[in-house]
């Protein structure tokens, strides 16, 4: 049997210079996984200038 995914995607936002907080990323990690939420991959489209984005996964 395959197993089938259902995918979520957060973008964390980010100050004006583009950093954000640990704990904000933290508290992020911590809601998905409380939720069953697996995190999968971080994508930046331009590292240190853009909102990294989050992609979870989970059984559907």
């Amino acid at each position: 049997m395959n197993k089938q995914w259902k995918y979520l995607v957060v973008e964390l936002k980010t100050s004006l210079m583009g950093g954000f907080k640990m704990e904000t990323l933290q508290e992020e990690l911590d809601k998905q996984g409380r939720l069953g939420w697996e995190l999968v991959n971080v994508v930046h489209s331009m590292p240190g200038y853009s909102s990294p984005t989050l992609l979870f996964k989970r059984e559907a």
